[in-house]
């Protein structure tokens, strides 16, 4: 073979060698990216109730995170799926994004009915899922469960925390005793409003009030006026109402068409949570009324919380407002933006340089060595998961509630009094069309 050929077959092999590297090392790169199935409802009842704004923060985080070259050099890819408010949605989606999609973990989830069902499937599968919003104590509860998490607050807590809000101002602001105070509470009959009636039962008892009524009911509900007479008959100082935004709605038009009175209304999340809805159904009328949740990180003093923490949700706020053009920025945004950002700066990039990947196990065992202190998140609490064997094993132990207050279109801090921006009001003004006169 001539020297000629021989060095045309050389350089041909060589080009064609190159030509493979650099597509096989493309193809690794591409390979580089990380399939997450996120799951809200972007439609129907709950969409309003908090689920769309807590979507669109888990987005920001999402979208934050690959602007800064991603996890350890991995790309989020988010494949996103509407629950439509409804249970079977939700384990379809969950079924459909893991066995078709072929997604690497499940987030997201606003409502505790679609999160109970969805986690004990998905931790039976050995599927790893990171529960953003939804609450209910149930998703964990004496189950056991290895591949779930949530470092959101749970029921129990959310319960709690708004008797103890009572029992401290009983004197002071309603010339009480905390015994002498009628308490009803009324709940959606789900998981979510059921977890946090057993709580506020449980909170009003501890503080020895008086519960004159503790009923549940659909949050399907079309007439919830036999409830409202209910109320009238038990005539409570305060009512405990856990619910989603139509059956709140629905409650409070009827309540005032029927009279019903109180001196104080203490929500618990979800519907109670979106202040702008209340707002454009009710007017002035919701003012003064208490929602307990999570913080809206924009409420809290950044000089409270580590370093950068501020500057973080001075962006998520201008982000989600230059995405829904509006002024007030839900609590639920700030549940699915920290709550993301939490997994996706803390857990996954530990699996990947700890662990060696971000399978099921070794996210698992990512999570269980999440430490962060009271003041590392942008809604101020901490994250430390319970251990396996524990009765609420996948469940943040350091994360808690506030009791907020809606005065004049604006959402103030009333409980508790560490961080307080404002000296609650109660008993309602007799201004309000709900005030006992």
């Amino acid at each position: 073979m001539k020297k000629n050929d021989c060095l045309k077959r050389f350089i041909l092999v060589t080009t064609v060698l190159l030509f493979s590297l650099l597509f096989a090392s493309q193809a690794l790169a591409e390979k580089k990216e990380i399939k997450v199935g996120v799951i809200f409802d972007y439609t129907g009842p709950y969409a309003a109730g908090g689920s769309e704004p807590g979507a669109v923060g888990t987005k920001i985080a999402i979208d934050m995170i690959n602007e800064r070259g991603g996890v350890e050099g991995y790309k989020i890819v988010p494949i996103y799926a509407d629950a439509q408010s409804k249970v079977p949605v939700a384990i379809n989606e969950a079924e459909r994004l893991l066995n078709q999609e072929k997604v690497d973990l499940l987030l997201g989830f606003y409502s505790s009915g679609q999160c109970v069902p969805v986690a004990a499937k998905v931790d039976t599968q050995k599927k790893f899922m990171w529960a953003n919003i939804c609450v209910s104590s149930a998703v964990f509860k004496n189950r056991n469960l290895k591949y779930v998490f949530r470092p959101q607050v749970h029921s129990d807590t959310y319960g709690l925390v708004s008797p103890e809000f009572i029992a401290y101002y009983a004197k002071s602001k309603l010339g009480m005793d905390p015994k002498d105070v009628r308490v009803a509470i009324i709940y959606e009959d789900g998981p979510y409003g059921s977890g946090i009636a057993s709580g506020n039962e449980v909170g009003a008892k501890a503080q020895g009030m008086n519960i004159v009524l503790k009923e549940g009911y659909s949050a399907t509900a079309p007439d919830l006026s036999s409830l409202v007479t209910k109320l009238k008959r038990a005539r409570p100082d305060v009512i405990l109402h856990t619910g989603y935004n139509p059956d709140i709605t629905l409650l409070l038009r009827q309540g005032r068409e029927l009279g019903l009175k109180f001196k104080v209304l203490i929500g618990h999340g979800a519907g109670y949570g979106q202040i702008d809805k209340l707002i454009a159904t009710f007017g002035t009328d919701v003012n003064y009324i208490f929602n307990v949740d999570p913080v809206a990180a924009q409420l809290l003093d950044p000089k409270t919380l580590a370093p950068g923490l501020g500057d973080l949700t001075k962006e998520m706020i201008k982000r989600y407002k230059a995405e829904k053009g509006v002024q007030e920025v839900p609590p639920h945004t700030s549940m699915g933006f920290n709550n993301t950002w939490i997994f996706l700066t803390d857990v996954l990039p530990r699996a990947i340089k700890k662990y060696g990947g971000y399978d099921p196990e070794s996210l698992r065992k990512a999570a269980m060595d999440t430490d962060i202190p009271v003041g590392g998140t942008i809604q101020g609490y901490g994250v430390k998961f319970y251990p396996p064997g524990h009765k609420m094993a996948g469940q943040s132990m350091r994360a808690t509630p506030v009791v907020m207050q809606y005065i004049d279109g604006e959402t103030k801090i009333a409980w508790p009094k560490a961080i307080q921006t404002i000296d609650p009001i109660l008993p309602l003004p007799a201004s309000q069309p709900y005030a006992v006169k």
